[in-house]
């Protein structure tokens, strides 16, 4: 049986989760004559590869495949990499390159010409698990070096220029076992947790907040080398520009997928 102070400290964890993403919420407290809102409907599949090589090293692969109107249209195709450090088993840093193109959807496109557009990113992250009890937590942290191509002209057969931006990221996601002291093999689990992203620097203007990211997933860990987890998603973001001097801000509820792979290549 679950432990119900187990469950309960979940819980909490869970509430503060879902608490911290309506906090980062600037849109609550604006006047509803200030903003546009654009309501549309997402499905994220991703997968997550993770080869590690050495006692300190591995290389990670990753690809989101990212859908509108649930899995009818384009929304972004997202293919990140990296090489991550362990530095002890609490703390592991990576270092990596991410190549994305966001497609034209919903009512008000991210750019004004409306046009499929490309990204590369070099990206800094630091991820601390601290596990308390039975719950995992974790804290991530992610600094992001942003180049994107912008129409100027919606006739442009490609980008005119490349806009440089920064952005800084932090998640916060707990996960507990369902019916075991901890996760092995053969267990499902559950999870929450919250993304807040900032930009900031040049070319971000105004818009600092970026887009909050909340998930409330179950999982099932099938083996020490593959997992699989999927829930509820839900993604607000805010347009890097207005329109006739208003915001303009995106809710994108849906779905999200994920399959995780941990391949060991050490020598045993």
């Amino acid at each position: 049986m679950i432990q119900s102070s187990s469950v309960q400290r979940f819980a909490v964890y869970a509430k503060r989760c879902i608490l911290a993403g309506f906090l980062s919420m600037p849109l609550i407290v604006m006047a509803q004559n200030t903003r546009l809102n654009d309501y549309n409907t997402i499905g994220w599949f991703t997968n997550t590869t993770t080869l590690r090589f050495s006692n300190r090293w591995s290389g990670h692969f990753e690809y989101q495949f990212r859908r509108d109107e649930l899995v009818q249209k384009w929304q972004q195709s997202l293919l990140r990499t990296g090489i991550n450090y362990h530095a002890n088993d609490k703390l592991t840093l990576r270092l990596g390159y991410a190549w994305i193109e966001t497609f034209p959807y919903g009512d008000y496109t991210i750019q004004a010409a409306g046009r499929q557009f490309p990204e590369h990113r070099l990206y800094q992250m630091a991820t601390l698990n601290n596990p308390i009890g039975r719950v995992e937590i974790s804290h991530r942290f992610m600094l992001e070096q942003r180049w994107f191509g912008r129409y100027l002209n919606a006739d442009s057969p490609r980008p005119d220029e490349t806009v440089y931006v920064n952005r800084l990221r932090y998640m916060f996601r707990a996960q507990m076992p369902i019916g075991k002291p901890k996760l092995e093999d053969k267990t499902p689990y559950v999870a929450a947790y919250d993304e807040i992203l900032l930009g900031f620097g040049r070319n971000v203007g105004e818009n600092v907040f970026d887009q909050n990211r909340l998930g409330l997933l179950l999982g099932y860990r099938f083996s020490p080398v593959f997992r699989l987890e999927g829930g509820f998603f839900q993604q607000i973001v805010q347009l890097p520009r207005e329109i006739q001097n208003r915001n303009v801000f995106q809710y994108n509820n849906g779905i999200i997928v994920n399959t995780v792979v941990n391949m060991d290549l050490r020598k045993k």
